[in-house]
């Protein structure tokens, strides 16, 4: 949809120009799942960051009025959540490094990183393995190269057919 640029001279609209800024660009499907996958990595750095922070304020307060083996076991309970949550604070830093090399726009004839594949009418993004989204009402899953599946994807073609676990697989579009 483009915005029109309208000037007013002696109170009639003269038409300059159609006008469509980048923000107002229409995201193609994979851009939407590229966007989608991005902001949720993004949001779980994010909320393991702030729950890291929040358990040591919380162990530097409770360090400050207490003492004896109770208090030792509650440190040691927030020690060990702290590593918990700083493990998956990291993977998924990886993960948000690995989207990163992905260029959205980028479309290939060969399944590489980043190719969004259609397979036995499922929606397959080579990335990394993250939960099942919905855009645009379609079911996408989000897969690692690395994958059963994944592995298979890698550097295949349209009209490429193969098998995992009995399920016979027919790669029907790649972009």
């Amino acid at each position: 949809m483009n915005s029109w640029l309208f000037f007013l001279i002696k109170e009639k609209p003269l038409h300059l120009c159609a006008l469509e800024p980048q923000y107002l660009k229409k995201m193609t499907f994979k851009e939407k799942i590229y966007s989608h996958y991005t902001q949720m990595v993004q949001d779980r750095i994010d909320v393991f960051r702030d729950m890291i922070t929040n358990l040591t304020e919380d162990s530097k307060n409770d360090a400050k009025g207490s003492a004896g083996d109770k208090h030792e076991t509650a440190l040691s309970m927030m020690h060990i959540e702290q590593e918990k949550l700083t493990t998956k604070l990291k993977e998924a830093i990886e993960q948000k490094a690995i989207l990163d090399k992905i260029d959205p726009l980028k479309i290939t004839e060969n399944i590489v990183l980043g190719t969004l594949v259609k397979a036995n009418g499922i929606y397959l993004y080579v990335s990394v393995a993250l939960p099942k989204i919905t855009i645009d009402g379609i079911n996408v899953i989000a897969l690692s190269p690395q994958s059963p599946l994944g592995a298979h994807l890698m550097g295949n073609k349209t009209g490429f057919q193969f098998e995992i676990n009995k399920t016979h697989y027919t790669i029907e579009s790649v972009e």
